[in-house]
């Protein structure tokens, strides 16, 4: 029978398409053994539904095309995990932390040569700046300083000098010496003074140490109230502090109990209480040292707390931050910077690292928060002193900054009234503490960067890259700089020109004359500190190399020659006409980092336009010296150094403006080569090609001048047997 003709309709229907058969590449062991379709699942269904063990072999590659699919899948994964890679490499770049350094926290951030590493090893490892080995002042062996100290800096000069000067001098004789490099031992004067130990003061037997009368330690007591409580740090509750003092005396008075907090207390008051006395220069003997003057109260607060580390309190830790400001004050750099590791460990076990919970009465929570920030700052400063790695960082659980209203003012334990403008005592603190974030916000964005630099090269070797980091940092120091426009007016000082507070091109302070001691500092010490960062934020654009001018790292570099120049005459109207800064150990330090920041800046931009105002601060930073030379001995020795460094300045440039005279065929005569403070060197920067820099083979290279023409030369300028041995220049400095 037909088919078709019985059913016509089937030559109208559409054949369907045959569906495809799913294939498996590789049927299980069971499937194959059964002899029935497997599928594609791990386990296959089968297996799962007879609860066998199924070795799935699906994805092995059993041929041609499936490795070549294989191994396009892995190039596409290779690519995203690069792209990945790089993404992580610029978000690391861009240094997106701390918006707002006083109302918000920042995300955990990353230094050179911090050891707080994200999930990515590869942001971790950041360009290896190096550093430098230096023998400092107490000592006897070299230590380790990274690139954003002082030392690395003073390095960097001494290269240079000796460079130009064809000599060699050791970079350790730049550091000004003291009498005492131990915290230990008698000093004459302060420990044989029978004047400052009446018969009832009290001496222990061990070591010969020298301890006060009741009468002695209240006064160095409130020489610390002064002084390190209300400018610097309010640590300690002075109510419950004075509570605590008082029942330590036994009935009869001669004698108190032992206290590690009362007895660094003292220390402090102490160092700053002697070296504040007039003419300390003429009471001391030669050998004597204010920066220690304590030095046994120390000692035993060191001894007392040995006893508390299973157990450490509130207090262990107040000791701890006090003596790191101690042993900064007296240039213990390695023992502060240790001391400070302690500190930052007894605040981790005191739970000081997270926000104190609202259920605790509000004057201790304030008191912890005041702690963990004090560390925070002391730990920020001692970085980028020291250039070393950050103890501290911030995470999603730090405490909020310390509150400074009238209230939290009140709660504090120190009686001061309101400033106005919603300003108390404790608002230093908090501005303090602001400046800090933002500059370590500078420095961190700095020293994290990769340059991508050549293997054995530096930032200065490549101007491309210094200009480049110029670029990138700039931003962040503008936010410190922005940070000067949040401080309330009542802790600014005013300019005799009415020019702008934390200016550097201002006039004379207007010191008010009727504002407390304490208030007048803290105006005079914010001022100081923020050209100080400022200065250390900006230095490392300072190059020796020649390089082009109006560019951005240019600039950078007059930025800090400005804030050196600015603190140098603040602190030299402040000590020469005030009391507010005399015998303040680190308002030395700073004026020593201005002053040797500036040499530096005067040999690299001698025909600057920041170059009189340099050379003329560099001037009057011996007379700040000298005026602090009155209280402690290591300012003499500084002052010294800084007079030895003015002579070799002077010298390099009366030798360039001969050699440009000679050239062009002017001989001068003594006047015409006489350098003065207010003279500007005649001959551009171009005389860095021609004098400052010496041929690869080491020798200078003096043109067409004869020996004759430079004998002549240097007896115009100088006697010539005085500079027939730079070497001996050195030897000039008294070890004080």
């Amino acid at each position: 029978m037909n088919l078709l003709s019985e059913n016509p309709s089937r030559l109208h229907t559409p054949l369907r398409a045959r569906q495809k058969r799913n294939q498996v590449a590789r049927a299980c062991d069971e499937c194959r053994v059964r002899r029935i379709k497997c599928d594609n699942f791990s386990p296959c269904s089968n297996c799962k539904t007879r609860g066998s063990k199924c070795t799935n072999n699906a994805n092995r590659i059993v041929s041609l095309p499936h490795a070549h699919q294989e191994i396009e899948t892995l190039r596409r994964r290779v690519e995203n995990l690069q792209r990945e890679l790089q993404q992580l490499r610029q978000q690391a770049d861009k240094q997106t932390h701390i918006p707002s350094p006083v109302t918000s926290l920042p995300t955990p951030e990353l230094s050179a040569s911090e050891s707080i590493h994200t999930n990515s090893d590869v942001v971790s490892r950041r360009t290896n700046w190096g550093g430098i080995h230096f023998r400092t002042a107490r000592s006897p062996n070299e230590t380790w300083y990274g690139p954003s100290s002082l030392f690395y800096f003073m390095g960097r000069t001494t290269n240079f000098l000796n460079l130009n000067l064809d000599q060699t001098q050791s970079k350790d004789q730049m550091v000004p010496d003291s009498v005492s490099r131990r915290l230990c031992g008698p000093l004459a004067g302060f420990d044989e003074n029978p004047g400052l130990h009446g018969p009832g003061s009290q001496t222990i037997n061990d070591e010969g140490g020298h301890y006060l009368t009741p009468t002695q330690e209240d006064y160095f007591l409130d020489s610390y109230w002064s002084s390190y409580h209300t400018s610097l740090f309010p640590i300690i509750d002075e109510t419950e502090f004075k509570q605590h003092y008082r029942s330590l005396w036994t009935t009869s008075g001669d004698g108190r109990k032992d206290s590690a907090l009362v007895d660094i207390v003292i220390a402090l008051g102490m160092q700053y209480g002697i070296s504040m006395l007039p003419n300390m220069k003429h009471q001391l003997a030669d050998d004597s040292d204010a920066t220690i003057a304590g030095r046994w109260y120390y000692r035993r607060c060191q001894t007392l707390l040995a006893y508390e580390l299973e157990s450490p309190t509130l207090a262990t830790l107040q000791c701890h931050l006090l003596c790191v400001i101690f042993l900064c004050s007296a240039s213990f750099q390695n023992t502060s910077d240790s001391t400070c590791a302690i500190a930052v460990r007894t605040a981790h076990m005191l739970g000081l690292h997270l926000a104190p919970p609202e259920s605790m009465p509000r004057k201790e929570r304030e008191m912890r928060k005041r702690l963990w920030w004090a560390l925070y700052s002391l730990d920020s400063k001692l970085g980028m002193k020291l250039g070393r790695p950050f103890l501290l960082y911030q995470t999603n659980t730090t405490p909020t900054l310390p509150d400074d209203d009238v209230e939290a003012a009140m709660l504090s334990g120190s009686s001061f009234a309101p400033l106005g403008n919603n300003a108390t005592w404790l608002s230093f603190n908090l501005q303090n503490m602001s400046m800090f974030l933002a500059a370590r916000e500078a420095h961190t964005a700095f020293y994290n960067r990769n340059l991508n630099l050549k293997e054995g090269q530096t930032l200065w070797d490549d101007f491309n890259v210094l200009e480049g980091q110029a670029e990138f940092v700039y931003p962040f120091v503008k936010k410190l700089e922005n940070w000067t426009n949040g401080v309330p007016s009542t802790l600014t000082t005013r300019r005799k020109d009415g020019s702008r507070p934390f200016a550097t091109g201002g006039t004379d302070l207007e010191i008010e004359q009727y504002a407390p001691l304490w208030l007048q500092r803290q105006r005079v010490i914010l001022e100081l500190m923020y050209h100080n960062l400022s200065v250390n934020v900006c230095r490392p654009f300072i190059s020796f190399a020649l390089t082009p001018s109006l560019t951005v790292a240019e600039d950078l570099a007059f930025k800090c020659a400005g804030h050196a120049v600015a603190l140098t005459t603040i602190t030299h109207q402040v000590l020469s006409s005030t009391t507010i800064l005399s015998g303040w150990h680190e308002a030395f330090q700073w004026q020593w980092n201005s002053a040797m920041t500036l040499v530096g800046f005067v040999l690299a931009y001698p025909q600057s336009s920041m170059t009189v105002a340099a050379r003329d601060s560099i001037t009057l930073s011996v007379s700040v010296f000298d005026i602090f030379g009155h209280s402690f001995a290591v300012a003499n020795s500084a002052a010294t150094i800084v007079r030895n460094l003015i002579t070799k300045i002077d010298f390099l440039a009366k030798r360039a403006w001969q050699r440009q005279s000679v050239v062009e065929g002017h001989r001068g005569t003594t006047d015409q080569v006489s350098i003065h403070s207010n003279t500007t060197y005649s001959q551009p920067r171009a005389y860095m090609d021609n004098i400052m820099f010496q041929p690869s083979d080491g020798s200078l290279d003096f043109g067409d001048i004869s020996l004759e023409s430079m004998q002549d030369m240097f007896h115009m300028a100088f006697d010539i047997d005085q500079w027939s041995d730079l070497n001996g220049l050195w030897s000039q400095t008294s070890r004080v």
